[in-house]
């Protein structure tokens, strides 16, 4: 059974870092695609950061670039997200995703709000 599972989050000021961690379970993280994407209340949702397959390859929205890394820990079989120089427009919840063929599955979410 396929499960993703998130941890990390939180309540920062603005400037701050916080990490989010997807740990996966039920298949290898490694040889899928994964993403992370964000909700804000009353928005829709966002794709934020792309990993491929490889690793070795990245996407990142506009309005992360700089200040989010995505990576992967195959021994952990996990997928971070690393976000540094937070802002409030941060402000939302976040998913980590990843899908095949069966379809798509998503973390629980995982709140994230950055104060001013």
């Amino acid at each position: 059974q396929v499960r993703l599972v998130q941890s990390g989050g939180g309540l920062v000021q603005a400037g701050g870092s916080l990490r989010l961690s997807c740990a996966a379970s039920g298949f290898t993280l490694r040889n899928y695609v994964m993403a992370w994407y964000r909700q804000a209340r009353g928005m829709e949702r966002e794709l934020v950061a792309v990993l491929n397959i490889t690793g070795g390859i990245t996407h990142y929205a506009d309005s992360v670039k700089g200040r989010f890394t995505i990576s992967r820990d195959d021994a952990k079989n996990t997928v971070s997200l690393q976000m540094n120089s937070l802002k409030p427009e941060d402000t939302a919840v976040y998913y980590c995703n990843t899908w095949d063929h069966n379809g798509s599955f998503w973390g629980q979410g995982t709140q994230v709000t950055v104060s001013s």
